[in-house]
């Protein structure tokens, strides 16, 4: 009678695979942990199946739900840094004195000098820039701007990107260059001026003098703070208001290959430079926009623990239930003298495939949704609070692949703990269990 007992399905299953595994020679060649959790695996599941599903469905949607956040970081922050890259520049050389008002003293660097910083290994290029403050009054509507001039030899590329109606301003044509002005949609939508408009814009300085500019492009940044304060226009201009000699500048802005050596080239551009001149980075310009970014990646990390906490207890659950639901099998293995770390093996491999189950759907589901969003921009943000219309993503290969590695690493060493519960099981209780 206790023999009919022993009888039952895991009996017969491990019977058949150790019968198997003995005509095959697996045994000698092969991992017999890995073959029997193979054979288990593939077999029909009783009441585990259920806790199982959900396991693979948490692991799932935590690492879908972490491939996005890291998606979503990397892009948001991606997407505004180059805002204030494109605008100002990673590092702004300017005349080092106690003059704090947006028109700067005037200097320039020598051809040596110049030709010093570019070479500089990491620097991808070096412009030269002036800002005057001015007041433009039209349609019954006074609004203050801050004029920046650039010229020719300013790289396009950043404003065009911008310009959402008109055309950059013609520089080939230096006259006419002066009298043509690029204004944000802001301003545009305040005043109530489209492309091809003139306006008068006082500066104020004595005397207070006054010129009329025609409305080149209209551009766009997303920046409220960038959007009603600076309007573009001719260094020329600036250089004529003010009575500068020819090559003086406000300031150069410094673009960079790495923006995360940023403070390394700051110090290293600042030690090229002639006392008098100061070179300081943009995050020290603009230290709140980057601090908020900053906090973004605290709220990243507290994402990845809760998900991987998440997916983590349910994979402890999942082999709680099985190791309960393998009782009898587990019994007559220890009867047969298997050893306690072999079946260890058995259900640590299982695990593993259900985790494999669980990250191949998780990929799958994040990486769809990170293209989908990537090329159609669906999800939408508040321009006004977050500097962007829509969602920006942006995650390479290597993140997710590093992402993939730490959550199977995690996860199998934290199930290390509940796979010694089999040590804890009697083989003759375990058989007379069932």
């Amino acid at each position: 009678m206790k023999i009919m007992r022993m009888l039952n399905s895991d009996f017969v299953f491990l019977i058949s695979c150790l019968t198997f595994a003995k005509v095959q020679n697996i045994s000698k060649g092969l991992n017999f942990p890995y073959f029997l959790a193979k054979r288990a695996t593939s077999g029909k599941r009783t009441f585990s199946g259920l806790i199982v599903r959900v396991a693979i469905g948490a692991i799932a949607l935590g690492v879908a739900a972490m491939i996005l956040s890291i998606a979503v970081l990397r892009g948001f922050k991606g997407e505004i840094t180059a805002k204030q890259r494109g605008f100002f520049g990673d590092v702004v050389l300017s005349n080092y004195d106690l003059n704090v008002s947006y028109e700067p003293t005037p200097f320039t660097l020598s051809a040596s000098e110049v030709a010093e910083v570019k070479n500089l290994r990491g620097v991808s290029s070096l412009r030269y820039f002036a800002t005057k403050p001015g007041i433009i009054n039209v349609n019954n509507e006074v609004e203050g701007v801050l004029l920046k001039g650039i010229d020719a030899t300013y790289d396009p590329s950043f404003l065009n990107e911008l310009l959402v109606a008109g055309q950059p301003i013609d520089f080939s044509d230096s006259t006419r260059a002066m009298e043509q002005i690029l204004i944000s949609q802001y301003t545009a939508n305040r005043l109530q001026l489209a492309v091809g408009d003139d306006f008068i814009m006082y500066f104020v300085q004595e005397p207070v003098r006054r010129r009329k500019f025609e409305i080149a492009g209209i551009y766009h940044t997303g920046v409220e703070e960038l959007d009603k304060t600076y309007v573009v226009g001719s260094i020329s201009l600036i250089r004529r208001l003010n009575d500068w000699k020819e090559g003086e500048v406000g300031g150069y802005e410094v673009s960079i290959d790495n923006f995360n050596k940023l403070a390394e080239m700051t110090v290293e551009i600042q030690d090229l430079l002639p006392i008098e001149v100061d070179a300081v980075n943009v995050r020290d310009q603009l230290p709140e926009i980057f601090q908020w970014l900053d906090l973004l990646d605290v709220n990243t990390v507290i994402i990845l623990i809760l998900m991987m906490v998440v997916a983590t207890v349910n994979m402890i659950s999942a082999l709680l239930i099985i190791i309960l639901e393998r009782t009898s099998m587990i019994g007559l293995l220890k009867a047969l003298g298997y050893t306690d770390g072999g079946i260890r093996k058995i259900f640590l491999y299982q695990a593993a495939y259900l985790i494999g189950l669980g990250l191949l759907f998780g990929n799958l589901l994040g990486g769809g949704l990170y293209a989908f969003q990537n090329q159609t921009r669906y999800f939408k943000l508040d321009e006004a609070s977050y500097y962007v219309s829509y969602i920006p993503v942006d995650i390479n290969v290597l993140d997710v692949v590093l992402l993939n590695a730490g959550v199977v690493a995690v996860i199998l060493a934290v199930l290390l703990i509940p796979s010694y519960l089999i040590s804890k099981i009697s083989p003759i209780k375990a058989i007379q269990f069932q």
